[in-house]
Parts: C-alpha cells; structure tokens; sequence
C-alpha cells in the first residue's frame, strides 16, 4: 500500500484549514499532452479544478465544463510536473563533523524556502523534490518531500504523509565522499562495517521497545536516530543512496539484502557496469546526467548510456539534478541527453516525472496526467526534449506557480543580475546605478 495516498485538499480538510487553490474550474484546450499515462493526444484538453486534474483526454471527445475558464493553448505542450529525486535547494545544512552516521538530524529544519533556489526550479518545470543533506556522510539524515506550491515557512511546501507528517527518506552515502579522518571512515571496508554496526544497534533497540510492551519501566532511553533506523529496517523509510563506483554499488545492495530495507541508488555512474546485478535485486536507480564528467576520480566511467543500459535491463530509472551540479532550469535537458545516448523518449520522460514519483511513493498524486491526481503540469513551447524549447508555465496543484511572460519570473528563468538574490527578484539590470550609488 503506498503511504502517501492523502491529497493535499483531503488533508486540509481534515485539518479544517482553507484549500490553496482557487475553486474556478479552467480548461486548457488546443495543446499536445503528453500524459505519461496514456499515449500522447495531439491536440487535447486538460481540466483542473480545486487543485486537482478533472479530464484529461482529445478535444473531440473530452467534455469541457459550461462553467469553466477556456485557455487556448494551441501550438503549445503540456506535460506532467517534474519531479527530481535528488536537489539540494535551499541552503541546506545537514549532519556536521562529530560523526560519520547522524540519523537524527532532519534537513527539514536547515531549509530557507526564500532561497532562490526554488524559483529557478520552477522555472525549470519541476513541481516535486526530494531536497537532501549532502554526500560527506555514511548517512547524513532524514530528507524531505516537497511540493513547489509557494509559501513562507517549510511547513507550506513539505509533502505529509498519512499520518500527517513530513514526508521523506534517509539520505546515504559511500564511496569516497564519505571518508575522511576518524571518527569518519578511511576505507569502503570500514564504511560498510560501520553501517552494519548501526543497523545491528537499531535492529537491538527496535526488538528491546518490542518486549517493553508498553511498560514505561522497560522501554529503553529514548533515541532520535535509532527511531529513523527502526523506520528504515521497517521499511517505513527509503533509502537515498549516493553511490557511483560498480563495487560500491553492489556493497549498498549487499546491506539492503542483509537488513531487507528500501533503497534507491542515486548517481550510479557505473550502473552500466552492474545493470543486471541491480535489476536482479529490484532497486531503483535515480541517474545523474552531466554533459561535462569527471569532478571525482569514482565517476571517470560516468556514461551517458547509463539510463538506456538500465532501461533495458527492466530497472526503474529516473533521472535527477543533484541541483547545483545540473541547474534546475537544464532538467529537460537532461532527459535530452539520455535520448542522445539511446534511452527511449517514453522513457527518458517517464524518468522524470512518473519514475521519481514512485520512488519516492508520490505516484498516486504525481508523475502523470490523470483525473484524480494533483494539477501539476508544465506549459511548454514545444517539445519536451528540444534544445529550443522553453518552460512557458508551471502550475502545482491548479496554481500557476511560474510565467515566463511575467519579467519577475522571466528573470529566475533567463539568469541575470538579480536572478540569485534572496527577497529581491524584482531587481533587475536597470537597478544598476542604484547599486553603484
């Protein structure tokens, strides 16, 4: 069953809170879709209202509502909101040095949703991320689901789960990232023995609550990273795991058979290596597509066939920015390449919006085109995958969250002076001499 089954409006309602999007009823008619779902529909229309998708379907056979609010989107594309597995927007600030395993820390409270960051994702069509701590850690703490909706505190974006809390999985990490002096690892031996040390800790710890039977004087001291590896070894909790080398990826896959947790391989640079050991074992592979390798002496194999290798294997793979290594605004262009180095359109599409959403258990509410699902959808001015192509509108949950005709939202788009300036997206170049003064 997947644990995000609750639309954003069910749970507002639950909480007796007023919805974020308007109640009008719009219509996009004209528009190549490109549901994911569904074969594409050469000239279709979309209905949203309350946040949510109506109709989705060709003109010809697709009802448009009296009441609703006609948008002619002929010439135009409109696919499903992005979605990255992988982002560090933000300005985040995860585990720090006093150890190379910090559970307990939860990236939702280093998070400034003023960081221009998000603007520029939206510019780039993307509407879902996976905002994670970095790479230096064994594990460096709890990630966080979060939608681009707007808003003033993290509390408006993060993604609940059906108990109402924030959404999100455990980043980790090996390779050579993650070593470093003591307390930190100095081999990949020493890393996977630590990890293993951990989960053996956890594993006591959950198996100690078990026989407490609720018996306040038997309970054990309560432990805040403990708990998140308890979730993780319940399967409660992914895995985002950093890895690039062929034998580091197979020591990940190694310890999740060991202690039968969820994982996502995030990076795989030498996924092409090892695609069939990583089909075998059933997990899902979040690929970084870079049109400038190297950086680190683990990725020199880094191959932008690596997504259509993995495809062909029957992996489910995605495709992420790891945002600053690729600008939130290139996504399309990503996906572009992997189709250069043999991935199939269908499939490099999928692999950013339906394929994310599933590893991060968000494919009830998006990744797709569907009525039902959240209104999360991206204007284009042609196709997906064309160099020339340019993010027209992003919408989250029936809120237009990005136009490209406003010159605010223009600027996000294009760069330029102002462009990364946090509070201040209205300065443009014609502020200059104001700054000189």
């Amino acid at each position: 069953m997947r644990r995000y089954v609750l639309t954003s409006l069910h749970l507002l309602a639950l909480l007796g809170l007023p919805s974020p999007s308007s109640a009008e009823t719009i219509a996009f008619t004209g528009a190549r879709i490109l549901p994911v779902a569904r074969e594409p529909i050469a000239s279709g229309v979309l209905v949203v209202r309350e946040g949510q998708i109506v109709a989705v379907g060709p003109a010809d056979s697709t009802a448009v509502p009296p009441d609703a609010r006609r948008v002619d989107v002929a010439g135009k594309t409109i696919i499903p909101g992005l979605v990255d597995t992988h982002s560090h927007v933000g300005g985040i600030g995860g585990a720090d040095d006093s150890g190379p395993i910090q559970p307990d820390v939860r990236i939702l409270d280093s998070i400034n949703v003023r960081n221009p960051g998000f603007r520029r994702a939206v510019a780039g069509g993307l509407t879902t991320l996976n905002i994670m701590p970095g790479s230096g850690h064994l594990l460096g703490g709890r990630t966080i689901y979060v939608k681009l909706r707007g808003g003033t505190s993290i509390e408006d974006l993060y993604i609940r789960d059906v108990d109402g809390k924030p959404a999100g999985g455990v980043k980790m990490a090996n390779g050579t990232n993650s070593r470093a002096a003591p307390p930190f690892p100095g081999t990949r031996g020493k890393s996977a023995a630590l990890m293993r040390a951990a989960f053996i800790k956890a594993q006591e710890y959950r198996d100690k609550i078990a026989r407490a039977a609720g018996d306040p004087e038997k309970m054990p001291p309560r432990d805040l990273g403990l708990e998140t590896l308890v979730e993780i070894l319940e399967r409660k909790r992914v895995v985002h795991h950093h890895t690039h080398r062929h034998d580091d990826i197979l020591t990940v896959l190694r310890l999740a058979k060991e202690f039968n947790f969820r994982v996502v391989l995030h990076h795989v640079s030498d996924g092409w290596k090892v695609a069939n050991e990583i089909a075998a074992a059933g997990a899902p592979c979040s690929v970084i597509v870079i049109d400038s390798p190297g950086g680190k002496l683990e990725a020199v194999d880094l191959d932008f066939k690596t997504s259509a290798v993995l495809e062909k294997a029957g992996v489910l793979t995605a495709i992420h920015t790891d945002d600053w290594i690729t600008d939130s605004r290139l996504f399309l262009r990503s996906g572009a390449l992997a189709v250069r180095a043999g991935m199939s359109r269908d499939g490099a599409l999928k692999a950013l919006t339906i394929s994310g959403a599933k590893m991060l258990d968000l494919d009830a509410r998006v990744g797709s085109l569907e009525p039902g699902k959240d209104a999360d959808f991206v204007v284009l001015s042609g196709d997906p995958f064309s160099v020339y192509t340019q993010v027209l509108e992003t919408w989250v949950e029936g809120k237009k969250v990005f136009d490209r005709s406003d010159p605010k939202d223009h600027l996000y788009a294009v760069g330029g002076f102002g462009a990364g300036l946090e509070g201040e997206p209205d300065r443009g170049c014609c502020d200059r001499e104001d700054d000189e003064r």
